[in-house]
């Protein structure tokens, strides 16, 4: 290299190590494991439970025959949590159900055995007094813009009433026992057919609730009406079809009732409602926590179920039934009302 001709220095620089992806931050690693804990909560427990009961009444407890009662003695219950999740859906309370569900026992009862009517037809009249019952509480609660815990408590009175001016205060006995074949005679797999049909119906709400259009607007509208209203959304017809399923399907729970007594007692559907609304708030704190929802609802009857009847193969009187139900019902709604401020 001649002493006149430049040096060249080098134009690269030298590349700078590449920074290695670190470990996952705990913060984001607890939340996961906080809401799989959430979830998973409810259904681990009713595991525990059948584990502790299979081992402390391990001669009556975990047989088939005691799984099929189960199952199949709750199924109207199945069916009346799940009429209660309607307008729960859409931020309302139907306190009427219960009484709904009795009226169409009766109406039924009554038009089969006093009047001599073809069980499927007075059946099929039972459920749509429970659809007109529905639509009612609808009118009352929505478009009248009133309270939905007064009007319905109010009505679940009315409709008693009318139950009792129908039975004359007896119990009314003779019911076709071709209802009693369909509903509960007739097994599947050893279970009551019964059962199948509320698992159904839960599978039904479960998809329009979480997968349609229709159940994203009914859930836009129980978390904030307002804005569902400010985002076009028809909110007062959604909350009415609330109302008309809820009585719908406390029809149908009705017709199970009667066949799976095989009579109409006056007095019977009041005890249902506690547990259903139990069942609904339990289950919002599961599988979608803070939100109702139709699989967290049929976990939480079956768990109350199970809870209740190892109770009784313990030897626990009848009163701890419902202390059972109250104090889970009191949990239930303390859990869901704090899980769904922790989302907001």
């Amino acid at each position: 290299m001649s002493a006149t001709e430049p040096t060249t220095q080098p134009t690269t620089k030298p590349e700078a190590p590449q920074a290695t992806p670190g470990p996952r931050p705990r913060r984001a690693e607890s939340a996961q494991i906080a809401v799989f804990a959430e979830r998973a909560a409810l259904p681990v427990t009713w595991i525990a439970l059948i584990v502790v009961y299979s081992i402390t009444a391990s001669s009556t407890f975990p047989t088939w025959s005691n799984a099929s009662n189960i199952l199949g003695s709750q199924a109207v219950l199945f069916v009346l949590a799940l009429a209660a999740l309607m307008p729960s859906l859409t931020g309302d309370f139907d306190l009427s159900l219960g009484g709904i569900m009795g009226l169409t026992a009766m109406i039924a009862g009554v038009l089969n055995v006093n009047d001599h009517m073809a069980i499927g037809l007075a059946c099929i009249i039972g459920v749509v007094a429970a659809l007109a019952a529905g639509l009612l509480n609808g009118f009352l609660v929505v478009r009248c813009d009133t309270n939905p815990l007064i009007i319905t408590l109010g009505m679940g009175s009315v409709f008693t009433g009318i139950i009792y001016y129908l039975a004359g205060s007896q119990t009314i006995v003779g019911v076709s026992t071709s209802l009693s074949k369909i509903t509960f005679s007739d097994k599947l797999l050893g279970i009551p057919i019964e059962f199948f049909y509320g698992l159904a119906l839960m599978l039904i709400i479960w998809y329009v609730s979480t997968l349609t259009p229709l159940g994203l607007r009914s859930l836009f509208v129980g978390q904030s009406r307002d804005v569902a209203r400010l985002s076009g959304i028809r909110v007062d017809r959604i909350r009415w079809g609330g109302f008309v399923l809820g009585g719908l399907l406390a029809g149908f729970a009705g017709v199970l009732f009667l066949g799976t007594t095989g009579s109409a007692d006056p007095t019977a559907s009041g005890p249902y409602l506690l547990p259903a609304y139990a069942a609904v708030f339990l289950g919002a704190t599961t599988i979608k926590p803070g939100r109702f929802n139709a699989f967290g609802t049929a976990i939480a009857v079956y768990f109350l179920a199970t809870g209740v009847n190892g109770l009784q193969l313990l030897g626990a009187q009848n009163y701890v039934q419902q202390l059972f139900y109250g104090a889970a019902l009191v949990v239930a709604v303390v859990l869901s009302r704090q899980l769904r401020r922790s989302r907001t």
